[in-house]
């Protein structure tokens, strides 16, 4: 395997296009006519060639790498992420880079250095919370930043995603507006995201006269429908007369739904059951799940885009995209009641 620039690939060898040319066949093979980059793919897999991206960096001051740094490769909500991300840079000259900071900031901030020494073009963190450190370097590093997953009034450069305080407390409201008022919550992994969904659910319960701290059930462990069914084994078992349990996730909402199916205990009526992110499943449960649809997909796709815009020297037409939320009411949770009975409860 050969690792060097595109000015030392053809040296010796009979095809002879400039360096720029060479270059440009590796990066954007559409400007390259198809006899000139046949040539040149001919020679790159008879030398099986690797472009030297630290040569192409001294060169230009940066690769065409953009760093995206996420806190989770197996949580299927960040899968979702990353095919939007993927999606958009296809036929770009851009690549991505990803770091996995298994929801540190510490790592994170020490990833983040590492692929600050690599010149990347732009940089995606995941979220707002980053050390103080990693703000530093983000505001000095001279490249393109889109912050993901996440709203704020202050983002270090670009931001796109959604409030999840907002996203819970309207999931909440919308539990008060169909009856239920002993409304309980499950919580895991703790992460600053998790963190605004307990907000935005207690947030609702005190407008509505009903909060009580003792129906939060909160663990620093990594969510998982086993856990889900534990959980609620655990706070059904101390308040009985819980007529409502929210979930931060829609794995613990299953595992939840799944420990009522084998009690018998009766889904909506007994007990409401409500998730947050709309994954692949929750349509299809008996009963059906009630959720918070999130943009995934589309925050990785919009983040990419307005990096390489930057990249480019577009201007952005907004370094701050709030792409929303949407509540889905299903068969989980009792179904509206008529808006006489419910004006007292903001929707």
């Amino acid at each position: 395997m050969t690792f060097v620039s595109p000015r030392r690939l053809f040296r010796g060898n009979l095809a002879d296009p400039s360096p720029i040319t060479v270059s440009r066949a590796i990066r954007e093979p559409g400007r390259v006519s198809p006899d000139l980059r046949q040539r040149i793919e001919r020679t790159i897999h008879k030398l099986d060639y690797v472009p030297d991206q630290n040569a192409s960096a001294l060169a230009s001051t940066r690769t065409n790498v953009i760093g995206v740094l996420i806190p989770s490769l197996t949580n299927i909500v960040f899968a979702d992420v990353l095919r939007g991300m993927y999606d958009a840079v296809e036929n770009s000259p851009f690549q991505i880079q990803i770091a996995n900071t298994r929801y540190s900031p510490l790592e994170e901030e020490r990833m983040l250095r590492v692929f600050l020494t690599q010149r990347p073009a732009a940089v995606i963190m995941t979220g707002i919370d980053q050390t103080g450190a990693s703000r530093d370097l983000l505001a000095r590093c001279d490249r393109p930043v889109v912050q993901i997953m996440e709203k704020t009034a202050d983002p270090v450069d670009m931001l796109v995603g959604f409030s999840h305080f907002e996203a819970s407390r309207a999931l909440t409201r919308h539990m008060l507006s169909v009856g239920y008022r002993r409304i309980g919550y499950l919580a895991a992994r703790l992460d600053p995201r998790t963190q605004r969904r307990i907000q935005g659910y207690q947030d609702a319960l005190r407008e509505a006269g009903c909060a009580d701290p003792k129906l939060l059930t909160a663990t620093p462990a990594s969510s998982s429908m086993t856990l889900g069914r534990d959980m609620f084994r655990d706070l059904f078992g101390r308040h009985p007369d819980v007529d409502a349990v929210l979930c931060n996730n829609d794995d613990l909402a299953f595992g939840a739904l799944f420990e009522c199916q084998r009690s018998g205990i009766r889904v909506p009526d007994q007990v409401g059951i409500a998730g947050f992110n709309d994954i692949e499943g929750t349509a299809i449960t008996c009963p059906s799940l009630t959720t918070v649809r999130t943009p995934r997909y589309e925050i990785g796709r919009q983040a990419i885009e307005m990096a390489i815009a930057a990249v480019g020297g577009l201007p952005a037409a907004s370094k701050s995209v709030d792409l929303g939320y949407e509540i889905m009411p299903r068969e989980s949770t009792r179904a509206p009641r008529p808006a006489a009975q419910s004006a007292n409860i903001s929707p």
